[in-house]
């Protein structure tokens, strides 16, 4: 199955990503690697990307358009693929129905991982991390620590990541209406979307995307 993976940040789609793409047999191809891998690599992309990064500036689509061109080719993805990160705007979901077009193949469905608003501000901001050794990642609400601000692993303090607080998710959230959003409706007309309730345990969401993606393969 060819797959692409949307929600807003908080949704889990790292976490489903890796359940999914392992449920299906297919790579799990995001953003985030492809950029790591090609910047490691030293690749021509790569150092495209490195150094708008290192400017404070925003890689331009094309540099991610290339980089996920280029891992969709390789052997492991001639099956399918799961797409998590991208595309992440209309004009690179455009680019990349060209590129799938190009290859004689077609995306199979686009899973919307549907989470509230509050719920999304309440996972993010909740979340403290530990500042020792250990790096245990805590929940204010579903994980806490044995003693508040203190890890159970090492006795490290908890912190809040900058980018955690209530003030930058509801940003994060207006970028992902802003930008992301959209695709799904473009999708939407091409009949590809299915959209899911991002609630609950983990393992209950691994399976009703299961199920939302037989029942879309099927169709």
């Amino acid at each position: 199955m060819r797959i692409v993976l949307v929600g807003p940040p908080g949704a889990g789609k790292g976490t489903q990503a890796a359940y999914l793409a392992q449920n299906l047999s297919i790579p799990h191809i995001s953003t985030g690697d492809l950029f790591r891998a090609n910047i490691s690599q030293g690749t021509d992309l790569g150092k495209q990307a490195r150094a708008y990064m290192d400017a404070g500036q925003l890689v331009p689509d094309e540099v991610t358009i290339g980089m996920a061109k280029d891992r969709m080719a390789q052997s492991d993805a001639v099956n399918g693929f799961l797409l998590d990160g991208f595309p992440r705007n209309v004009g690179q979901a455009e680019a990349l129905d060209v590129m799938l077009k190009d290859e004689g193949v077609k995306l199979d469905a686009v899973l919307d991982l549907e989470v509230p608003e509050d719920e999304v501000v309440k996972r993010i901001a909740g979340r403290r991390i530990c500042r020792g050794d250990s790096a245990h990642v805590f929940h204010v609400t579903y994980n806490p620590p044995k003693t508040e601000g203190v890890c159970d692993a090492c006795g490290g303090e908890l912190y809040q990541r900058d980018d955690d607080s209530e003030e930058t998710v509801r940003t994060r959230l207006e970028v992902y209406h802003t930008q992301t959003e959209p695709i799904i409706d473009y999708y939407r007309v091409q009949g590809l979307v299915v959209t899911i309730s991002a609630l609950g345990k983990v393992a209950d969401v691994t399976a009703r995307a299961m199920e939302a993606l037989k029942t879309s393969d099927e169709g």
